[in-house]
């Protein structure tokens, strides 16, 4: 069994070695320790804080293995995006142009610098190990961020975006970045993103970036073919993400032109679909017609402040106020028999 719970100091450790396997180009994975760290510390303040308006807030949480005690994931949700400042992207436009003295008229693709995503609440960091064999459980740490949502919405926003790692090559080089970004900032895709350490609320962004339309049809041919392209790590991200409800739109990354999904929260599923249930002792009810075969697949969250979700097969609760768990389930959420927690079908 897995189990996502908010990641805790004595995580440090297993984070850096988790991460040290990941895709360099994925910039919302903080790297070095001293980052993951620092990351660690503001999601445990965050977790703590009382809030009565989305703000700075940071949720780092892991999936770990119930019987090994060992972390094999990461995920993240950020109550708003740029809360240190303006979070930037490319707006996908379509500009006029006109010459009334040719009488022309026709369409021109641009790409425009914009802040319209700021204060979104951001989905990001999404890492799990051996993600070509995962199972439910990579259901379980995508959604488990948005079920915390779910229990907390005074912590986030109505409408939520979540960026994905653009195509990079073999070398970790970006076609995008080197048609647009390297001939404004002067270094390459990975320097880059190790200056501004994954962010894309720097100063430095808005002031090297340019501030006019970039007119695509200029741009070379590899740079247009990789615009709202996903790098091969992040496919299972994005399945999961728009089996959600997530949708590509308009933006994509400034860096490495990668597409960046949204949706307002109440066109996700774990808004849409999750059920309160009171917690049933499951070895004391009767066996349901149909056995093993009538069984649903939940995820099943517990609580705000002592945030657990699991996710284990179950009779279906959409009838009942209650949902069965055995004992190991109860204990790995932290929940007894009567308590209340969430549930939505993956």
């Amino acid at each position: 069994m897995y189990v996502v719970r908010p990641v805790e100091p004595a995580d440090v450790g297993a984070l850096e070695t988790l991460l040290a396997a990941s895709t360099p180009g994925v910039h919302t994975l903080p790297r070095t320790r001293e980052k993951i760290a620092a990351f660690v510390e503001r999601s445990v303040a965050s977790f703590a804080a009382h809030v009565d308006i989305p703000s700075e807030e940071s949720y780092l949480f892991v999936l770990e293995d119930v019987e090994s005690r060992e972390l094999v994931g990461t995920a993240a949700i950020h109550a708003s995006a740029g809360s240190n400042g303006t979070y930037f992207a490319f707006r996908n436009d379509v500009i006029q142009q006109v010459s009334r003295d040719l009488n022309i008229s026709h369409s021109v693709h641009a790409l425009t610098l914009c802040s319209e995503l700021t204060a979104y609440s951001q989905l990001s960091g999404f890492y799990i190990r051996h993600s070509a064999t995962a199972g439910h459980e990579a259901a379980l740490l995508s959604r488990a961020r948005l079920l915390y949502a779910v229990l907390a919405p005074h912590r986030f926003g109505d409408r939520f975006f979540v960026p994905l790692a653009g195509v990079t090559d073999e070398h970790g080089q970006s076609p995008f970045w080197d048609a647009l970004g390297r001939k404004f900032f002067k270094m390459d895709f990975l320097d880059a993103e190790r200056t501004i350490g994954g962010a894309r609320n720097r100063t430095l962004i808005v002031e090297l970036m340019p501030h006019y339309p970039v007119y695509v049809p200029l741009l070379p041919g590899p740079a247009q073919a990789v615009m709202g392209q996903i790098h091969p790590s992040g496919e299972l991200a994005f399945d999961l993400l728009t089996e959600e409800g997530f949708e590509a739109d308009e933006y994509i990354d400034i860096f490495d032109g990668g597409p960046i999904l949204q949706a307002h929260k109440h066109a996700l599923h774990s808004f849409s679909g999750s059920m309160v249930k009171k917690v049933a002792n499951a070895e004391l009810q009767p066996p349901t017609r149909g056995g093993k075969a009538a069984m649903v697949n939940y995820a099943v969250a517990s609580s705000e402040r002592k945030f657990r979700a699991i996710v284990l097969p179950c009779d279906p609760a959409e009838s009942s106020d209650a949902i069965c768990l055995p004992p190991a389930a109860r204990e790995a959420l932290g929940v007894a028999t009567g308590d209340s927690v969430i549930c939505v079908r993956i």
